[in-house]
């Protein structure tokens, strides 16, 4: 008899302090309408407070999905966690959350692919579950975006946001959980949307800091061509390997970038915004967190069977999709 991971528990963790669009504009040339009409975001969460990083959140997000399952931190067996803020270059910020919620001698890593990178990790730890290998895997989507924001720069300054999310996945023998799922990549956005900065290739130096090679460098109308059609192409190809219409579809829980990519996905997938998972305009673009949070936002709308797709495009590029029988 064959196993499928089911997530069979959701939790999310956002900070208290909120940038609004009206605080944004006291630093940069913008407005309320400007932005709302082009992204749909109204107000971000702001991880504030020294020493506190991307593993604070993620910690907060595990610790309530622990409670809330009843799950004791011995019996998890792996901790995934997607980002591309890590506390530190190294040690994953994985093994940093195991330590501070107590997972005991367990494998953990980190896997960075943007925006994507809930789903990338979604995937992979559904591949232990598969195996028989593990039992318990704890999936995180967290990402301190504000740590890489230049807040003088009002192409990006006004996209991004703070948070955390995690899912647990236990193994189940009903035709549920992850079903399908599809991945790409595509290395010639590099230039596209990039943080050049503090990797191998330009290491830090007062050379990189002054040319603010260290924060989020996005050129927006590339991206936006690009993920408006790939994200879309991704949802639109997981329905169609496994025969769903868009009647079939209960939700679609897209990446949180941009009110008309997310149009545009559920355009294409032939379903009505009822039936879309939208947070952006309270949180913005937390990057690996959005669909985590989005699940967390709308779990007490779920039910057992219902079926989801989630959807994604980062920076890399990668983009892709996944499509889930909701397990509770």
């Amino acid at each position: 008899m064959s196993l499928k991971a089911a997530i069979t528990g959701v939790h999310g963790y956002l900070p208290e302090d909120v940038i609004t669009n009206a605080d944004l504009e006291k630093f940069v040339d913008t407005n309320d309408e400007w932005i709302t009409s082009r992204t749909g975001i109204k107000e971000r969460r702001i991880l504030k407070g020294e020493g506190l990083g991307t593993s604070y959140m993620a910690a907060e997000a595990v610790r309530g999905l622990l409670e809330k399952t009843n799950t004791d931190p011995k019996d998890i067996d792996l901790v995934i966690c997607a980002t591309v803020t890590p506390d530190y270059m190294f040690p994953s910020t994985a093994n940093l959350v195991c330590t501070q919620v107590g997972i005991p001698n367990i494998c953990s890593f980190d896997i960075l692919a943007a925006c994507s990178g809930f789903i990338y990790a979604l995937s992979t730890g559904a591949q232990f579950i598969e195996s028989g290998r593990f039992k318990k895997v704890i999936v995180i989507g967290a990402d301190k975006m504000s740590a890489i924001v230049d807040y003088t720069d009002r192409t990006t300054c006004v996209l991004f946001g703070d948070g955390a999310g995690a899912v647990l996945l236990e193994p189940t023998t009903e035709n549920e959980g992850l079903i399908d799922f599809v991945l790409h990549s595509d290395g010639t956005g590099e230039n596209h949307l990039i943080m050049k900065g503090g990797g191998s290739k330009y290491p830090a130096s007062h050379e990189t800091i002054d040319q603010k090679l260290h924060y989020i460098h996005q050129e927006g109308p590339s991206v936006f061509k690009f993920a408006v059609t790939n994200m879309a192409d991704a949802a639109a190809d997981i329905m169609k390997r496994n025969n769903l219409t868009g009647d079939d579809i209960s939700w679609l829980v897209p990446h949180q970038a941009n009110k008309r990519i997310i149009d545009a996905t559920a355009n294409r997938m032939g379903i009505g915004q009822d039936k879309v998972m939208l947070n952006i305009q309270k949180y913005g673009n937390t990057t690996a967190a959005t669909i985590p949070l989005c699940l967390f936002d709308y779990e007490s709308q779920l039910k057992k069977g219902d079926n989801l797709v989630l959807a994604a495009f980062g920076g890399g590029f990668t983009w892709g999709s996944v499509y889930i029988k909701w397990a509770y």
